[in-house]
Parts: C-alpha cells; structure tokens; sequence
C-alpha cells in the first residue's frame, strides 16, 4: 500500500490507482460520508482506516 501524503481525497484518488478501487468498491453511503470529510483523507491509509471505522460502526 503507498502511503503518500496528497493535498485532500479529490488529489488522493486521482493519482492513486489502488485507492480508487477501494474507493470505488465501497457502499455509497460510505463514499459520501468519506467525501465530506475529504480535505482529512491525505493517504491511503488513512482513507481505508475511516472507511473501515464507517463499516465496523454499522456491525
């Protein structure tokens, strides 16, 4: 998993091919709530860390 730093999700997912997917293959609720909190997803860690605390939430 690449872990550099971009300037917010919208810059994340367009130069990170392996987010993108992840990206893409999530719910669509959880996608939207990802993208109001875009400016805070800089890596792709951090991006598949809030996703996942999303989806635990709804166990």
């Amino acid at each position: 998993m690449n872990d550099e730093h971009y300037t917010g999700l919208v810059d994340l997912l367009a130069h990170n091919t392996s987010a993108n997917r992840f990206f893409n293959n999530l719910p669509s609720y959880v996608q939207d709530m990802i993208r109001e909190r875009g400016n805070n997803i800089l890596t792709e860690h951090r991006l598949r860390q809030y996703a996942e605390n999303l989806v635990q939430g709804d166990k």
